[in-house]
């Protein structure tokens, strides 16, 4: 599931500019980049046709390219560039500001308008945009610059720009919830609704001597000051209407207006009552009365508003009321004033809570109250489907504002769930925080069950996408570390075949996955072990309700990039004698390539355009050639002359052993001989162990499907031994295991071994000989001695 993720931090020295392959464009002009800063002054974004170099600097580059510098003129101006010249100099002294946490911002570009706004939300909160008279199309490429002071960039992320990606983004974050009768507009909605309304009230001011009833709740009352609650009523003789409804006015909408000579019983009022802000307001206007000597008009009003709204945990809490935030967190953990019970049938946990609090944040639930249905006069209501951890952890949010997941245990499982329900409830505010940690907490192994939940979700139609374009650029990995995927509806199965940005090492593994897709498969299976169990079934067995779906999928193959001596293969399989549509794509596949012939039309057009590939192959041609991964790396990854990569540091080698003049790691990664070379014994969970392990480094994995190594000049000949593949260098997954192996029986000898099918579809970063016997020197029947290692597949 999703896991929390640290932060990756880039700073970036004054006059400088940081690129990455990651920071482009997946479309030529047009996409969006949206990241958090921390800077002084001249938070400086450059867009490219071409990736420029660290020292690039901006006011020297003669190629075409797009500046957007925030906070330029010492956090004064925002301005824009296009090849060098000022376009846009604007007045923007909030936008960037000189403080000592980072801030968020998005800049998008769509065939040369140019969208800057504020926020982790591409547009939302839009600051400013223009439009290039004569766009540049080309600009694909990202920089992340500075002017004279280092700028701290974290969480940058680069997203797809369509035609329709505004109303998709106002959908996750300006959705207007419209409720279907009443025409209940989020945006709109507020405290102010329930101010002097019958609506959930629970006490009642009986005001002036002709006792008027003026209705208001208690919890929101008591939130804003200190009021005697003891009963349900609240006499108030002495005071006029006009003077409670300003008060209530202020506390359910954090303003009001009053004529000036009613400040004073005003201010008395909200003092009785310790409506401490509102004092404050009526006292400051007073003596502002009293020093200009002006008499006050009985005919002029005031307006009184809070001086700053609540802010909440970078949002604003969903009314501008004076609050006292803890306060409600109190009444919800002690229930002080609850008027509703909330039983979740599935699982017998009850919440207590307050009306009006869940109608403030969620126009489904003041429905509820409100349309005269059993749940409008029950003091209890019945939820169904409904996660308790989710559940809590939304009623926390709606009394705090804060969405506060670190007790979390599921943390995956229970952000999503709560998701739902933000959506199930049209909690906005919820909703953005549940998809903003979602798009920061993204990996690959989460991605396949985000998207089973956020693909019914009409409101998270980006975050969908940007799951899709996730699960394509790691189409191996969430293919093969996994099935979830075969839980995927066709449709986005279909979606995820088709991008553009679909990435795999062979076209042989996205047949493979069609076809696990399509069986439901269990566990993973490659085409010629469906193929041999069609040996004993047919093809209405194995791939039941999802038979027709071959139809759709397997086209989606490009088997004319197979190699021809596989597509004979795939001629004489069962799938091919029993599947009409995948016998047809085989034959014209093998009718192409054995002719030679350019197919007519876009789509065969297509499908001989090879796909984009995250890992470069390594074959294994022979024992000791310079095809392999550590060969790989000591040249830099094929940029220079070859460094023993122990000695570079790119690698690193253990054994379990120390190292010494006879266990020495760097040997293992160089081709030269030497005689002597062991990993010695050591006891581990109460076992004789002898190993060789290789890390290849945080940012790198290996699908190993070969592996060789070389005997020193000793007798002690390994025969029983694991090769093994690791993520963490803790948890190891058995690639092969050899038994009473006889294979070594000299000094100085070479072997190689391939990897099953299945393990060689596993990435790892670290890698380890294990031996598990004896070897054939009974004198030193522990020492793992080789001289030699080499690991093949495909890296990256």
């Amino acid at each position: 599931m999703v896991a929390a993720k640290e932060n990756k931090f880039l700073t970036v020295a004054p006059f400088e500019c940081a690129w990455s392959d990651d920071l482009k464009f997946r479309e030529p002009g047009r996409g969006c980049v949206a990241f958090d800063a921390f800077a002084h002054n001249d938070v400086t974004v450059v867009f490219r046709e071409n990736v420029g170099s660290q020292h690039y600097h901006y006011k020297k580059d003669n190629s075409p390219h797009y500046i957007v510098i925030i906070g330029s003129n010492r956090n004064r101006r925002l301005k824009i560039q296009v090849d060098g010249a000022s376009v846009v100099d604007e007045e923007a002294s909030d936008l960037c500001r000189c403080s000592l946490e980072f801030e968020s911002y998005w800049i998008s570009i769509y065939d040369g308008l140019v969208s800057i706004g504020k926020g982790r939300y591409p547009f939302q909160n839009l600051v400013f945009q223009w439009q290039d008279a004569k766009p540049n199309c080309s600009v694909q490429y990202v920089g992340l610059s500075s002017w004279d002071k280092h700028v701290g960039y974290r969480n940058v992320s680069v997203f797809p720009v369509t035609h329709n990606h505004i109303s998709l983004w106002r959908q996750v974050g300006d959705e207007k919830f419209v409720e279907e009768g009443n025409g209940c507009d989020y945006e709109q909605w507020g405290l102010g609704n329930f101010l002097e309304s019958w609506e959930l009230s629970d006490t009642v001011f009986r005001v002036g001597d002709e006792e008027v009833d003026v209705p208001a709740h208690k919890a929101i009352l008591q939130a804003s000051g200190s009021f005697p609650l003891s009963g349900d009523v609240i006499q108030l003789r002495g005071v006029s209407y006009p003077i409670l409804h300003a008060l209530l006015q202020y506390i359910y909408t954090g303003r009001t207006q009053i004529l000036e000579s009613e400040l004073g019983p005003l201010r008395d009022l909200s003092s009785s009552f310790e409506a401490m802000p509102l004092v404050r307001q009526c006292e400051e206007y007073i003596n502002r009365l009293k020093l200009s000597d002006r008499v006050s008009d009985p005919r002029k009003r005031v307006e009184l508003s809070c001086p700053i709204s609540q802010p909440l945990s970078g949002f604003m809490y969903p009314t501008a009321f004076p609050a006292d935030v803890a306060k409600l967190k109190k009444f919800y953990s002690s229930g002080e004033y609850s008027d509703v019970k909330i039983c979740l049938s599935d699982h017998g946990v009850t919440f207590q809570s307050h009306k009006v609090i869940l109608s403030l944040w969620s126009v489904a639930f003041a429905k509820m109250f409100t349309n005269g249905m059993s749940e409008s006069h029950s003091s209890t209501i019945y939820l169904t489907d409904v996660s308790p951890e989710a559940f809590k952890a939304m009623l926390n949010f709606m009394y705090s504002g804060e969405l506060n997941m670190e007790d979390t245990v599921n943390f995956g499982t229970d952000l999503i769930h709560l998701l739902f329900l933000a959506d199930r409830f049209g909690v906005v505010p919820l909703h953005q925080e549940c998809c903003k940690m979602l798009l920061e907490c993204l990996s690959e192994d989460s991605v396949c069950s985000v998207l089973q939940v956020v693909s019914s979700i009409s409101s998270c139609k980006l975050i969908e996408e940007m799951c899709k374009r996730k699960f394509s650029m790691h189409f191996d990995y969430c293919t093969t570390a996994s099935l979830d995927f075969v839980l995927l509806d066709q449709t986005t199965f279909s979606d995820i075949l088709e991008s553009a940005d679909l990435t795999v090492t062979s076209e042989e593994k996205i047949l493979d996955a069609v076809l696990m897709w399509c069986m439901k498969a269990e566990e993973p299976q490659r085409w010629e072990d469906i193929d041999e169990l069609m040996n004993y079934s047919n093809p209405e067995t194995l791939f039941k309700e999802r038979l027709q779906s071959l139809d759709d999928l397997l086209p989606h193959v490009r088997f004319s990039l197979l190699p021809y001596e596989l597509l004979e293969r795939l001629e004489n399989s069962n799938l091919s004698r029993q599947i009409p549509v995948f016998n047809r794509l085989v034959k014209e596949a093998a009718s192409f390539l054995a002719s030679r012939l350019t197919c007519p039309g876009n789509e065969a057009t297509s499908r001989l355009q090879h796909r984009r590939s995250s890992f470069k192959e390594l074959q294994y041609i022979r024992d000791g050639d310079s095809n392999g991964v550590l060969h790989f790396v000591g040249t830099s990854y094929g940029s220079h002359q070859w460094v023993n990569p122990v000695l570079a540091k790119k690698i690193i080698i253990t054994s379990s052993s120390p190292t010494s003049r006879f266990t020495d790691p760097k040997a293992l990664a160089s081709k030269t001989y030497v005689g002597t070379s062991f990993a010695g014994p050591r006891m581990e969970d109460g076992r004789i162990s002898s190993w060789w392990m290789v890390d290849l480094g945080e940012d790198h994995q290996l699908m190993c499907n070969y592996y060789t190594f070389r005997q020193d000049g000793s007798r002690a000949y390994a025969r029983s031994w694991k090769f093994q593949g690791s993520m963490d260098g803790n948890t190891w997954t058995d690639l092969r295991v050899h038994e009473n192996d006889q294979t070594m029986c000299k000094a100085g000898q070479f072997a190689s071994w391939p990897i099953t099918a299945a393990n060689a579809l596993l990435p790892f970063r670290f890698f380890r000989l294990v031996l598990t016997g004896p070897t054939a020197d009974t004198s030193t029947p522990w020492n793992f001695c080789i001289c030699y290692l080499e690991l093949y597949g495909y890296f990256r």
